[in-house]
């Protein structure tokens, strides 16, 4: 049965029935229902005649029924079959205010029976799950969400600032009722702390801790709900974490002060508790503008996606979802609209921008029946092309899928730092209560309790916890910039550790398309007719003899044939045309021989006698030497493995000056060489483009390929060079450096900060009001620390 708003079909026991004027209507959510009653009121129910059989993507709805995440079209939208029982989906975790709270997601997730594996990046709240169907189902899953305090909807780019406005939205209201709080209750502990030292009445002293008390009770217990939530389901699954320290020492402080007001037998420290609530609360606030900040650049890829695509169908246009494009369909593109699906262009020609996927400012021309890929602008004419893939599988798509995907795979630094954080505040607590006894013993009990609450507040591993994601989200976010893509975060850590770099020749140190470096004639031929025998042939050497002599005349010629690895033979006018190899030339009787200086060599002939020999060479690449010398001047092992011939790699080794190069390598030598490496201690990146290379980058520490390379290349890859410059090389390995230094500092910081002051807090010199600063200033420290990364000039 069908949705009455979006149309999407449904099982019936999915959709609820509601009357409206007379007539029962279906939907799947109270989202559609909205909609279609908005219509209904302002009379603009035709929009459905409009829509004709158009399907809608139906509005999120936050309270819509569990069973709606189990529906056939729900999962056909957004559940990824990985195999016939395993499933992957994309959740958006809400109420997540701390990298704690991502930590106890994973643990009860990752101990829950069906689930596979779970990742969860801090700086959007995404969760990606894969789990086993036959044992467990997507709404149990955010059932099981739902019970440790957080709640979870389907992960949509296009809907998180929403979410993320939620939530700043939240945040900012508990935080205001803070502050207003605070603020006036500075002037009733500002008259406390006068009378402390010129003398107060007792009335008066009464007075004054009433308003306190009415003043931080609002400050702890609405502004401070959100760790007391967190500190309640994180000790409810057996955790001790940041919001239970600081709900507990707030709490201790709040109850000793109205003990002491109640008995009027000490100071009291309701001025404390609101403080130590909302500056934690102000820096948690800054902490989710700058995750945001750091995330918005991943998050706005999926903003260059539109919602509607048009296509032609039985001559009329029609606007549809991108996923719902068929391969074959006939897309319509306008001026400056973008194309998001790969295909064939129907049209004469267009004039396409394609900086997104190469970095080049040039524009590009296609022709009828060019390949057109996603990702590029449409600058000309209205044109039509053939849809050749579908959404989901679009260049334009693959690239942002992976580089989302490489944010929620944490760097090896990063699961160090969560481990210790994680029994840090064991530790914290542990040495806190040691305190209390001891200042209780040797002090009292009211000193005691503000010291032991100083140490709890002012040693949260916030910081520590926060060292990795942000550094390593803007690390990523800065990769896509300079046209780099790496597939997993851990990798801008990998890559800052390696110490030996190899690279295979052609097609990654050199262009892989051989260019003319000199002609021999040894008899007068037609250079028009030269070229268009070799245009007939996409041989990579028939391309660069037909490039070196530019020319587009037509002839006719007749019985074509294109003998594999040797040559081609065509007639025209009664002679026989040979071009090729010297081994073909001699399996013809025509006597020539193979020269050593140059890379490759085509030969050409008509009937039994050699007219030219063209001799081919692979030049190097721009910047190949300066790439190179990048490498050694940083200590690197550069290794050339070619299979290649011995006199082509020698001379390309000699140019470059690499000292270690190896020729005639078959794919296994290349494998058996990373081996050795792998056994004499090194850390090796291995680049490369081709087939043959697959091995050997699935081999290395670091497989690094050109997006002009082989499919299976890209696919064995580690880091990709979206651009195809080599140079590019030297820009990745700088932001890995860049990015592993940040984290590095980070956790430095972090760890001195501690160092510093949790022997402070244990002596009592140190408040709990200059804790909670102390706390958040260094949680902000770190952050901003990270996103330096973006300012550096590279």
């Amino acid at each position: 049965m069908k949705c009455s708003h979006c149309h999407l079909e449904y099982e019936k026991s999915a959709l609820f029935c509601v009357n409206i004027d007379g007539n029962d209507e279906y939907f799947c959510c109270k989202g559609c229902e909205g909609i279609f009653r908005i219509l209904q009121e302002n009379n603009l129910t035709s929009f459905y005649d409009k829509l004709a059989d158009t399907k809608l993507s139906p509005p999120i709805d936050y309270n819509d029924d569990l069973a709606r995440f189990d529906s056939d079209v729900f999962f056909k939208k957004y559940i990824k079959e990985l195999d016939k029982d395993t499933l992957e989906v994309s959740l958006i975790i809400t109420k997540i205010h701390c990298i704690a709270c991502v930590w106890l997601n994973q643990k009860v997730l990752n101990n829950t029976d069906g689930i596979i594996d779970i990742s969860i990046n801090y700086t959007n709240n995404k969760a990606k799950i894969i789990y086993d169907k036959n044992k467990i189902t997507l709404s149990k899953i955010i059932t099981i969400i739902r019970s440790i305090g957080y709640d979870a909807t389907i992960y949509d780019p296009k809907m998180l600032e929403t979410l993320n406005l939620k939530e700043r939205k939240d945040y900012y209201t508990r935080m205001i009722v803070g502050i207003f709080c605070v603020m006036n209750i500075m002037w009733i502990a500002i008259a406390q702390y006068l009378g402390y030292f010129l003398g107060i009445d007792s009335d008066i002293r009464d007075i004054l801790n009433i308003a306190g008390f009415l003043l931080s009770t609002p400050a702890l217990f609405y502004s401070g709900w959100i760790f007391f939530r967190g500190g309640y389901y994180g000790l409810k699954n057996g955790f001790i974490n940041m919001d239970l320290l600081i709900s507990a020492g707030s709490t201790l402080t709040y109850l000793y002060s109205i003990y002491a007001a109640i008995t009027r037998s000490g100071e009291t420290y309701f001025e404390s508790v609101a403080m130590i609530i909302t500056f934690i609360l102000i820096g948690k606030f800054l902490e989710v503008r700058s995750r945001k900040s750091a995330g918005d650049k991943i998050d706005s890829l999926f903003d260059e996606i539109p919602s509607f695509i048009n296509i032609k169908k039985d001559g009329n246009i029609i606007s549809i979802s991108p996923e719902e494009v068929q391969i074959g369909d006939i897309i319509c593109v306008a001026p400056g609209q973008k194309i998001i699906i790969d295909g064939i262009l129907l049209s004469k020609k267009a004039l396409l921008d394609s900086s997104m996927l190469t970095g080049e400012s040039m524009f590009v021309k296609k022709e009828e029946h060019d390949e057109i890929l996603s990702g590029s602008i449409n600058l000309d004419y209205h044109i039509e092309y053939k849809a050749q893939k579908s959404m989901q599988d679009s260049t334009m798509n693959s690239i942002i899928n992976l580089i989302k995907d490489s944010i929620d795979k944490k760097p090896d630094i990063q699961n160090k730092a969560n481990s210790i954080s994680y029994v840090f505040s064991t530790f914290v607590l542990s040495i806190a209560f040691i305190t209390f006894i001891l200042w209780w013993y040797f002090v009292g009990i009211d000193k005691a309790i503000i010291v032991s609450v100083s140490v709890i507040i002012i040693a949260c591993p916030c910081a520590l916890a926060l060292a990795t994601p942000i550094a390593t989200i803007v690390g990523i976010t800065e990769t896509y910039k300079y046209k780099l893509l790496f597939k997993e975060a851990r990798i801008l850590e990998s890559f800052a550790k390696v110490n030996t770099i190899i690279f295979d020749k052609t097609g990654t140190l050199t262009f892989g398309t051989p260019k003319v470096v000199n002609l021999e004639i040894f008899d007068e031929f037609n250079h028009g007719l030269l070229a268009y025998f070799v245009r007939l042939n996409n041989h990579p050497i028939s391309k660069g003899v037909f490039e070196y002599l530019n020319d587009d005349s037509i002839f006719v010629l007749d019985d074509f044939r294109l003998i594999e690895q040797k040559g081609i033979q065509a007639k025209h006018d009664g002679n026989i045309l040979l071009g090729g190899s010297a081994a073909f030339m001699q399996e013809h009787g025509i006597k020539c021989e193979e020269s050593a200086d140059f890379y490759m060599s085509f030969y050409y002939a008509i009937n039994d006698k050699l007219v030219a020999r063209f001799s081919l060479e692979d030049k190097l690449k721009d910047n190949a030497k300066d790439v190179i010398d990048y490498f050694k001047a940083n200590g690197f092992k550069v290794v050339l493995l070619s299979g290649d011939r011995k006199s082509v790699v020698c001379k390309i080794a000699k140019n470059l000056g690499i000292s270690q190069y190896y020729y005639e390598q078959s794919p296994k030598d290349k494998s058996d060489f990373i081996d050795l490496l792998h056994k004499d201690g090194y850390k090796n990146a291995f680049v490369g483009d081709g087939i043959n290379d697959a091995i050997a980058l699935n081999k290395s520490d670091i497989a690094i390929s050109m997006w002009n390379g082989s499919d299976i290349a890209i696919q064995s890859s580690d880091i990709v060079l979206l651009d195809d410059k080599l140079n590019s090389l030297i820009l990745a390995h700088k932001l890995a450096l860049k990015t592993y230094s940040t984290i590095k500092q980070n956790i430095a910081i972090s760890i001195i900060y501690n160092l510093l002051t949790i022997p402070l807090a244990c002596f009592g010199f140190i408040i709990p009001l200059f804790a909670a600063l102390s706390m958040s200033f260094s949680s902000i420290l770190v952050t901003l620390n990270s996103l330096k990364i973006s300012k550096t000039k590279l």
